[in-house]
């Protein structure tokens, strides 16, 4: 037994010197050096080359690095009929909370614009908006949504989500089904998306959702950039129905540096960093799944591969 660690980022050393510091008896390889691939049975990842997963023929479980398992259905070249398992993260849920949190003050208090004047040398005092004359819509009520909601809920706001089931949040007017959408767009004054990215949920960021939203509503998309159509929010944004938009993720990361999203001035931006895995906290639950795998046990944290998520 053997785990290999595949993504594309810096960050390859840092994840395997955590495991080994957590069990200094596992076997670890990157999988950019030489190593044995049939041992390896566990393939820790996140956003790795598509086709690397089909060089392993006795892998018995795909650990995502991060809650987001999206890329990994992605990849059609994947074994299929093993277990997919996902990080379940409470830092990664309270930080998420956070930045939403701090994107959306800063939009009520005009934060942005006033950055923008800063640097042109305008001088503008704008009206800006209470928490309390604010409904913020959250769409996707699973474990990141759903504490986003209660947390902006204990702030003050008036919060509302919608999900595909029924869910219950205290002091959160929930909705679900598509009967229902409609009614929680309506009201929603700032719309947060943080659904899963499945064939069900791309795209869903369009023109006709969006214009369900009242007029001057606000965008936070920091779920997957998937879910955007970017085009559509160009035409939103430059008619004045929605008043802005901060976005998080994208469909192409890094993002292009011909896209006209850094150039628009209702549109604010981070690197997709809004809420990162902390390798403290969640290492133990790879090692832990690793042990399982051992020893026959059912696997925590298991996605289910018919929804996706």
């Amino acid at each position: 037994m053997a785990i290999v660690i595949i993504r594309q980022d810096d960050k390859i050393d840092v994840w395997k010197n955590a495991l080994l510091k957590e069990n200094s008896s596992l076997k670890v390889y990157s999988y950019l050096e030489e190593h044995p691939k049939e041992e390896i049975t566990m393939a820790c990842i996140w956003k790795h080359p598509k086709g690397t997963l089909a060089n392993y023929p006795n892998l018995k479980c795909i650990a995502s690095a991060g809650a987001g398992v999206d890329y990994i259905f992605e990849d059609e070249t994947r074994p299929k009929n093993i277990p997919i398992t996902r990080i379940v993260d409470p830092y990664l849920a309270s930080d998420m909370s956070e930045h939403v949190l701090s994107v959306i003050l800063a939009h009520l208090k005009n934060l942005n614009q006033y950055k923008l004047d800063q640097v042109a040398n305008v001088w503008e005092p704008k009206e800006y908006m209470r928490i309390k004359d604010v409904t913020v819509g959250i769409l996707g009520l699973g474990e990141l949504g759903a504490l986003c909601a209660a947390d902006l809920a204990n702030v003050g706001f008036s919060v509302q989500g919608w999900s595909r089931s029924k869910k219950h949040i205290d002091g959160v007017n929930t909705y679900n089904g598509e009967e229902q959408q409609q009614d929680f767009l309506k009201t929603t004054d700032v719309l947060v998306c943080l659904l899963p990215l499945t064939d069900a949920t791309k795209g869903i960021l369009n023109k006709k959702l969006l214009s369900q939203l009242p007029e001057n509503a606000y965008l936070i998309n920091v779920a997957r950039g998937g879910h955007l159509i970017d085009e559509d929010l160009l035409e939103l944004l430059d008619s004045g129905y929605l008043s802005g938009a901060c976005l998080d993720v994208y469909h192409t990361e890094p993002l292009p540096k011909d896209h006209w999203f850094w150039n628009h001035h209702k549109i604010h931006m981070t690197p997709h960093y809004a809420s990162v895995s902390d390798t403290s906290s969640v290492i133990p639950q790879i090692v832990e799944n690793y042990k399982r795998l051992d020893t026959g046990e059912k696997l925590q944290h298991l996605v289910d591969t018919d929804k996706g998520y």
